[in-house]
């Protein structure tokens, strides 16, 4: 290792960093000369992900700081002043959650865009993120800056960059944007200007009320059955971000007034004292709806993650007794929801992702409906939703992916957490009213579509070391794919890094197996994780009892689990 390199360009780092306490965070680390921590904060610069940067906050170009905030928004501003020409008279929308620095990052955002003479419309307070993708279309602005790391551990932050048409950028604005990112000075010359002498200019613009209001009543007007139900218990849960007001409000004027929330994870804090991941999807972060929503016999759990934009749902089945749904079960609930009952379309189209169910397809399929399966991320979602409208005139009703994202209609161009806990209450009110349960109306799709069950494993690697361990995996898959997985035979192996599909070229492998199954691996684009899909169809026998179907679904997709971690670990996973 050139540790004289490595110094010189961390001195150099520490320098022209503007925060006194990643300066000092940097200094220390150089005084204990730990050379595998400066190797690791030095690695790379952080690069786009999905639609922006994601990492763990700290010192060097290879985490979150400010820093690296005002070096993007720096080359950001830049790019837009050359691609978009009326973006100093549009300007960009800054949000931000409630995490560890970012009110610091989404102040410095905006510091940055005005000095840069761009207007920025600024939520003066923590706003969930499909606020800030609504602000966008509904200010006419020419891009959006949002502050988040989603469902990320508490010491990740992020930045997220939607373009004017609502959706995240795709390509090839996030090669713009990194070409424009590398040619900017460093961090202490690049110039801003503070709140106040952005207002004066009249640049520095704080967001009133009016457009949170917008926003609901945009979100309202997605239900479909539109009558609320007074009998209806909901316990819902903010997971210590920034839905709790928001949803609440929601659902109140939507005519439920049996909402209950989990108190100790209501109100924003960044450190989510009673999570360790604040993921819906994650073991153990559920345990308090499940508590609550038993104390006072709710019918349904409703859960945000912190910066709202994804959506879990728990539900009571036959037994009575509360199940967490998959990301693909309500997927498939909400898209046959809104196919049949919301209002009818030419050309209705609904949207997923190559790693969710293909059940959303049999259902569009079976109601005539047009139908597209994207690159994982709503970015794409958003982006062929427009495209199929603008050259052929669909109408875009419904798009969702399996990890908990979904979005009902055009009132944002992202997922939506809040949104889809009003449609899906609105959904369980009207399954109410029809004598029937959420999970009841699911068994009534699955057994004329068939029953697809799913699972995902993640295993996390982290550093530049778990880096190159997701790389010799993805490689090992791909010069040796499997001709059976499980009993399974592999009747086709999709490399999306080839563009198969007509997709972007993406680091993806998919098995499709026979009987309608698949396994599909691809590295997290915003986590230090290789996460692996899997999927089983069963089709149950007439009169079969579903609960029997369903648990001979489960053991052969266990088996199909096992049977590819034991590949995966001969491919160099670790066990």
């Amino acid at each position: 290792m050139d540790t004289t390199g490595l110094r010189e360009r961390a001195e150099a780092w520490r320098k022209a960093d503007p925060d006194p306490e990643t300066q000092a965070e940097l200094a220390n680390v150089l005084a204990k000369q730990d050379w595998a921590d400066l190797s690791d904060r030095f690695a790379q610069d952080l690069e786009f992900g999905t639609a922006g940067l994601r990492g763990v906050l700290g010192a060097g170009p290879n985490r979150m700081n400010r820093a690296v905030v005002r070096r993007t928004t720096a080359g950001l501003a830049r790019y837009l002043k050359a691609t978009v020409p009326d973006v100093t008279t549009r300007g960009v929308v800054v949000g931000r959650d409630a995490r560890r620095l970012s009110k610091e990052l989404a102040e410095d955002t905006a510091a940055v865009f005005v000095a840069e003479g761009i207007p920025a419309h600024v939520f003066p307070e923590p706003v969930p993120t499909p606020v800030t993708a609504f602000a966008v279309l509904h200010l006419n602005a020419a891009a959006a800056v949002m502050v988040t790391a989603s469902h990320n551990p508490p010491e990740y932050n992020g930045y997220k960059v939607y373009w004017g048409n609502g959706a995240q950028i795709v390509p090839p604005q996030d090669v713009g944007i990194a070409d424009a990112i590398a040619k900017v000075e460093p961090a202490n010359a690049v110039p801003l200007l503070t709140p106040s002498e952005g207002r004066a200019k009249g640049l520095w613009r704080d967001l009133p009320e009016d457009v949170g209001n917008a926003y609901l009543r945009a979100i309202l007007d997605l239900r479909l059955y539109r009558k609320g139900s007074d009998m209806l218990s909901i316990v819902y849960t903010a997971m210590h971000g920034v839905g709790g007001a928001w949803a609440a409000l929601a659902l109140k004027e939507a005519g439920f007034p049996r909402v209950t929330p989990v108190a100790e994870q209501q109100q924003p804090d960044g450190r989510f004292p009673t999570v360790r991941f604040p993921n819906p999807e994650e073991p153990g972060a559920m345990d308090l709806s499940l508590a609550t929503a038993e104390r006072v016999k709710a019918d349904l759990v409703l859960a945000n993650d912190p910066d709202a934009d994804r959506l879990a749902v728990m539900a009571r089945d036959a037994s009575g007794k509360l199940r967490l749904l998959t990301g693909n079960e309500v997927g498939v609930l909400l898209g046959h929801y809104v196919l049949t009952q919301g209002t009818k379309r030419a050309r209705p189209h609904v949207v997923t992702t190559i790693v969710s169910s293909t059940q959303l397809g049999e259902i569009a399929r079976g109601l005539d409906a047009a139908y597209d399966e994207v690159l994982t991320g709503f970015k794409w979602i958003a982006n062929r939703a427009l495209e199929r409208t603008a050259k052929e005139g669909t109408q875009f009703v419904f798009g969702y992916e399996e990890a908990l994202g979904y979005t009902v209609g055009t009132a944002t161009r992202d997922k939506d957490g809040v949104g889809a806990a009003l449609v899906v209450a609105d959904m369980a009110a009207w399954c109410e009213a029809r004598g029937t349960t959420v999970l009841g109306y699911l068994e009534e799709i699955q057994r004329r579509f068939g029953l697809h069950v799913g699972a995902q494993r993640n295993v996390t690697l982290p550093g530049s070391e778990g880096a190159r361990t997701i790389r010799a995996i993805m490689q090992a898959f791909r010069a040796s794919p499997p001709a059976n997985i499980g009993g399974f035979p592999v009747t086709a192996v999709r490399d999306y890094q080839k563009g198969e599909g007509g997709l972007p070229p993406s680091n993806v492998l998919a098995f499709a197996l026979e009987g309608g199954g698949r396994v599909t691996l691809r590295p997290s684009g915003t986590e230090p994780k290789i996460k692996y899909y899997f999927e089983h169809k069963e089709t149950p026998a007439p009169g079969e009892p579903l609960p029997q179907a369903r648990q001979r679904a489960e053991a052969k997709l266990a088996a199909l689990i096992d049977a590819f971690l034991a590949l995966a670990r001969d491919r160099g996973q670790p066990a």
